[in-house]
């Protein structure tokens, strides 16, 4: 067998039965006394197995062999649990490590001491150690059950000077972010649809990442966002996702194959994938482009996107919107190059699914990656709408920033 192939497994096995085995001290420690904790030793221990074996799963067959979905949760099985565990140990690693010196010390002191007292844990550190570890456990739990698939409706109004007054009040509904790769159920995205339906939008504009890795995700899925309607229909851009970068190949051949299958799915579900070319959209003799910017990113994401090929004919369009699934360009290309693209429209950092956001705070990790991460921004005339995701992907949930269905309203100022 492949030295390669056994380490990516071995060692992460080692890892997790390591900081089970320390966990597990705390666990016996505080439960003792019960007269189940065979029940309560038992269960911990399945979970560690259920863990390892899908780990060897992942490194082995690979989840692409397993039913839709269920890969997705193997993974936030596995980090979950040891999350849960480490928060643990870290509680109580101070505290034994404190009962060590303390120990070593009355070894060497003159006056006597009870080394029971010292090295033995009370079972209230450790009650509180496991009390701890469950916040952590039970929250991203909670934002799998509860808020995986809890659209929320964010409704924006966007004012500009330059819209033709033939456009003001013109609705979109933008999504972003569908990752169908990463679904187990498909009833409450037919009511998300049907929910997007109803607003009536002029048009629906799709910020990429359809897929997480291959066209055949959408397999079971294109009879539901195929119903989306809109008057002007529904435009979409790709994503970093959609290309299959970050799935394994046979060849060049099988992913440039699974590529044009992902452009045929656009076909099948009735959308017009612009990429990295323009739609020009007429009413009244007035005239809005649409500009559709395969992925670019800033750093180490992919760079697909051609600027001056999508902008080329916009020029004397006097009112543009730009799709570019990474805000990371709008900073790093667009406001300085295209100063006339008035409002962008992003998705790509799903606000990392976790955070907090009130009247008071919005706080995400993905403020440590992006300046623009969630929500509208503005420098001088221009405008940029992050839009928050309408799947998940790595973690099956959220935690504060829910999914998001957004309806922009253009308003002549």
């Amino acid at each position: 067998m492949d030295l390669r192939l056994v380490l990516s497994f071995a060692v992460p096995v080692a890892f997790i039965l390591l900081i089970d085995y320390y966990a597990f001290q705390s666990v016996k420690t505080a439960f003792q006394h019960l007269s189940f904790k065979g029940y309560l030793f038992a269960g911990y221990w399945t979970i560690t197995i259920l863990a390892v074996l899908s780990i060897l799963t992942y490194r082995t067959i690979g989840y692409k062999f397993l039913p839709h979905g269920v890969g997705t949760f193997i993974g936030a099985f596995v980090a979950i649990s040891v999350l849960s565990k480490v928060v643990m140990i870290l509680f109580l690693l101070g505290e034994d490590m404190s009962r060590i010196v303390r120990f070593a010390i009355s070894k060497f002191s003159a006056s006597p001491s009870s080394s029971t007292d010292i090295i033995t844990r009370s079972q209230f550190l450790n009650r509180l150690a496991i009390m701890t570890a469950a916040v952590p456990f039970g929250t991203l739990l909670y934002g799998i059950i509860a808020n995986a698939y809890n659209y929320q409706l964010h409704r924006v109004k966007i004012r500009f000077t330059n819209l033709p007054e033939a456009f003001n009040g013109f609705r979109i509904v933008q999504l972003s972010d569908i990752h169908t790769g990463s679904f187990t159920r498909t009833e409450p995205i037919q009511k998300a649809v049907e929910t997007i339906n109803r607003l009536n939008a002029d048009v629906i504009l799709f910020t990429g990442d359809l897929v997480n890795n291959t066209a055949d995700e959408m397999e079971g899925y294109l009879s539901i966002f195929s119903k989306l309607q809109a008057r002007l229909g529904v435009y979409s851009s790709t994503g970093n996702h959609d290309y299959g970068d970050y799935a394994q190949w046979s060849s060049k051949e099988a992913k440039e194959e699974n590529f044009s299958r992902f452009i045929d799915v656009h076909r099948k579900l009735g959308w017009k994938l612009l990429m990295n070319e323009h739609h020009v959209f007429e009413k009244n003799g007035d005239k809005i482009a649409l500009i559709g910017l395969e992925n670019w990113g800033a750093g180490r994401w992919s760079k697909y996107g051609k600027f001056e090929k999508a902008y080329r004919g916009t020029e004397e369009i006097p009112f543009k919107i730009m799709m570019s699934h990474d805000p990371s360009n709008w900073d790093a290309k667009i406001r300085p190059n295209f100063p006339d693209i008035d409002l962008t429209l992003s998705g790509h950092t799903h606000g990392a699914q976790f955070g907090i956001e009130s009247k008071w705070l919005k706080w995400s990790p993905s403020q440590w990656v992006y300046k623009q991460w969630a929500g509208l921004y503005q420098e001088g005339t221009q405008y940029l709408y992050v839009n928050r995701g309408f799947g998940f992907i790595g973690y099956p949930g959220r935690i504060g920033i829910l999914p998001e269905i957004t309806e922009i309203t253009l308003v002549k100022a």
